[in-house]
């Protein structure tokens, strides 16, 4: 799939999660909206999508709408998804991401390579995943996000004990939320693009398109690898 339908597709799902009237419409903009059940961001914080030259904003009410709308308007696209920047032009509390988001079409997938290594699909809620989670940390195991999956488990074990494993989530217009999870000791050696490819490879076995949403350079680099083009970025505002 050329980059184009991919963009609009990545649209349509952000434009559907707001929760509320907006569009990418906006060439080089950014379009501010009242949208107090936003899927940008957690309830009640400021959520910013920016794809492809435009940007989206959803606030929880209109007085945030107003102080986001004055500062945000006059910046470029590119620097709304800037945490230094968002830091500089609102009364921030917290700030998460930004995240790069990156697509996938089936045409421009590239399979891992798994050598020598064995794949093996367990249920979502599988103890041994959970086992992962704990080895690897909350905030690993939070960004991974696998116990949100709806996918099953692709993993790779060593010594028994599962050390990678991948899912996806099933989003709104036929997207596949990919998380990936490798235990600490087990980095670096390919694990993550492995379970990964298992995981993007059963979604678009069924038709859905893959979406990983990264902040570590490491899993970009990973998404890249699978043949994932970076086509914006998302980042969440708590305003003081």
């Amino acid at each position: 799939m050329p980059r184009e339908p991919l963009m609009a597709r990545a649209r349509e799902l952000w434009e559907d999660l707001a929760r509320a009237p907006v569009s990418f419409a906006q060439p080089y903009g950014v379009n501010v909206v009242v949208s107090p059940r936003s899927g940008l961001c957690p309830v009640g914080w400021v959520g910013v999508v920016a794809l492809g030259g435009s940007a989206i904003v959803t606030a929880p009410n209109t007085s945030a709408a107003v102080i986001v709308r004055d500062a945000l308007g006059r910046l470029p696209v590119e620097a709304v998804v800037d945490s230094a920047v968002i830091r500089e032009a609102l009364p921030v509390a917290r700030v998460l991401g930004p995240a790069a988001l990156s697509y996938v079409s089936a045409a421009g997938f590239r399979p891992a390579d798994t050598g020598a290594l064995t794949v093996e699909q367990l249920p979502a809620f599988h103890l041994d995943v959970r086992s992962l989670e704990r080895m690897a940390g909350h905030e690993d195991a939070g960004e991974a996000d696998l116990e949100e999956i709806t996918s099953p488990a692709f993993v790779v074990r060593e010594h028994g004990q599962v050390v990678a494993a991948a899912g996806y989530r099933a989003w709104p217009r036929r997207t596949a939320h990919v998380g990936v999870l490798t235990a600490p000791q087990a980095r670096g050696r390919g694990l993550a693009q492995v379970t990964g490819s298992a995981a993007v490879a059963h979604a678009l076995a069924v038709g859905l398109l893959p979406q990983w949403r990264a902040r570590p350079p490491a899993s970009r680099r990973v998404a890249a690898a699978l043949g994932f083009e970076e086509l914006g970025s998302q980042l969440s505002v708590e305003i003081a």
